[in-house]
């Protein structure tokens, strides 16, 4: 399964898959507003990999499969105050 990956030109670490190169039919409007214009990254053979970086490979599939996309959006900053806090109770 190949598909091709897009950054966010409006989001920092925010990823697009997509089945087929430059093809956005699938991709709700909306969503392409607030990700913005998409940069080519890269081609990745789904098939051929055991898994991704950031991103769970079997999710991607299936959201690819199902919807026809995957988002990819950075994991949630930690609270510096959290982590201030949670080093105290040591």
């Amino acid at each position: 399964m190949l598909c091709a990956i897009y950054r966010s030109n409006k989001r920092d670490q925010t990823y697009l898959y997509v089945e087929k190169k430059d093809d956005f039919t699938q991709v709700p409007e909306e969503l392409m507003k607030s990700f913005g214009k998409p940069v080519f990254s890269m081609m990745v053979n789904l098939g051929t990999r055991e898994k991704l970086a950031t991103a769970d490979i079997e999710k991607v599939k299936q959201e690819l499969t199902e919807r026809g996309y995957y988002l990819q959006v950075p994991p949630p900053t930690e609270s510096l105050l959290n982590i201030h806090l949670g080093s105290d109770n040591k």
